[in-house]
This record gives structure tokens, C-alpha cells and sequence, in this order.
């Protein structure tokens, strides 16, 4: 499922107008991503949790040039983490 057929789908359900359905899912998204930037978390509970982890800095190899060694830095990278009702929903 895309972006779009979320839209609508959420549209139809809720019975707005995509228009609305569309700014619903770029709120929550932007809502998500500003609290993840502020070192926050987001946890919708039975459905899952958002958060940001940091990712040490490491030694790795050049893909150009296997034989070379290069420092790859530390980066904060996004995480999901499902909750039950989300894991035992896709159990059955």
C-alpha cells in the first residue's frame, strides 16, 4: 500500500474527503518526525512505537576499493518497534 490507496482508504473509512485524509497522514507524519528530531518518542498503543536510535560510528570498507579501510560516522537512524495487538494480529 502507497501513500495514495492509504489515503483513500482512510477517506473512506472515515468519510472525509481525500483532501482531509491527506493532510490527516501529513500531520501525523510531520508530528512523528518533529518528536523523533527533539529525541522523542511516539507509541500508539496495541499498534506500535517510533523512535530514534543513534548508531555508533565504525570502521568499514571502501565498496570501491575493498582493500581500503574508511570511517563511517555516527548517524541517528529511525526505528519501529511493533506492539502486541500489531505482532498477534499478524500471527493468525
Amino acid at each position: 500500500m502507497n501513500k495514495a490507496e492509504l489515503i483513500e482508504r482512510i477517506a473512506e473509512k472515515v468519510q472525509l474527503t481525500k483532501k482531509q485524509a491527506e493532510e490527516v497522514i501529513d500531520n501525523f507524519t510531520e508530528a512523528v518526525v518533529s518528536t523523533l528530531k527533539a529525541g522523542g518518542e511516539v507509541t500508539i498503543t496495541g499498534f506500535g512505537t517510533f523512535l530514534a536510535k543513534q548508531r555508533a560510528a565504525r570502521m568499514g570498507v571502501n565498496p570501491q576499493h575493498p582493500t581500503e579501510k574508511m570511517q563511517i560516522p555516527a548517524v541517528t537512524v529511525p526505528k519501529f518497534k511493533a506492539g502486541k495487538s500489531l505482532k498477534d494480529a499478524l500471527k493468525s
